[in-house]
C-alpha cells in the first residue's frame, strides 16, 4: 500500500505542476486577448479530479484493496502512458494549453503532435487515467464512480471546447 500511496502523491505533485503551467499559460492567453468559455463547469472538474486522487487513497486504505500484479502492472503502464500523453498535449499546445477553455482569436488550430490523430487527446488521457490509476491497486469503486461522474462533465467540456474552437482560425495545412 505504501508504494501505491507514493504513486498517488506523485500524481498529485504532477497535478500541481500542471496547475502552475496552466496558470502561466492562461495569463499568456489573456494577454493575447484570449476569451474564456464555459467557466461554470471548471469548479466541478477541479472537485472531481481531486476526488479521484483522494478516492484512490481512501479506498486502498479503508477497504484494504490488494495489489494484484496481473491487473496492477498493466494499469500502471496505462496510467503512465496517460501521463505521457497529457504532457505531449501540453508541450504540443505550448502556451495555449491550460486547464480552462481559453481561445486566443486568430490563432490557427493546432494539428501537430497527438492532435494529428485526435481532436481532444488530453481527454483520452483523462479517461485512461481515471480507470487505470485506481485499478493499479484494485480500487474498482473509485474507478467506476470517477468514470460515471466524469462522463457528463467530459461531454460538457468537449461541447464547450468545440464551440469555442469553431470560431478560431482555420488549421494550417
Amino acid at each position: 500500500m505504501i508504494p501505491y500511496t507514493v504513486l498517488v502523491l506523485l500524481v498529485a505533485v504532477e497535478r500541481l505542476a500542471e496547475l502552475v503551467t496552466a496558470r502561466r499559460n492562461a495569463d499568456w492567453s489573456r494577454r493575447h486577448s484570449g476569451v474564456e468559455h464555459g467557466s461554470g463547469h471548471y469548479p466541478v472538474m477541479v472537485v472531481l479530479h481531486t476526488a479521484l486522487l483522494a478516492g484512490c487513497l481512501l479506498e486502498t486504505w479503508s477497504a484494504h484493496r490488494p495489489f494484484l500484479p496481473a491487473l496492477g502492472w498493466p494499469m500502471l503502464a496505462l496510467a503512465l502512458a496517460a501521463q505521457a500523453l497529457r504532457w505531449w498535449c501540453i508541450t504540443t499546445l505550448g502556451p495555449r494549453w491550460n486547464t480552462r477553455v481559453i481561445v486566443v482569436p486568430g490563432l490557427p488550430l493546432v494539428t501537430g503532435g497527438p492532435y494529428r490523430w485526435l481532436n481532444h487527446p488530453n481527454y483520452l488521457a483523462v479517461i485512461v487515467e481515471g480507470v487505470a490509476l485506481p485499478l493499479v491497486h484494485t480500487n474498482w469503486v473509485t474507478a467506476t464512480c470517477f468514470t460515471l461522474l466524469n462522463l457528463p462533465l467530459l461531454l460538457t467540456r468537449v461541447r464547450c471546447e468545440n464551440a469555442a474552437l469553431a470560431g478560431a482560425a482555420p488549421a494550417h495545412p
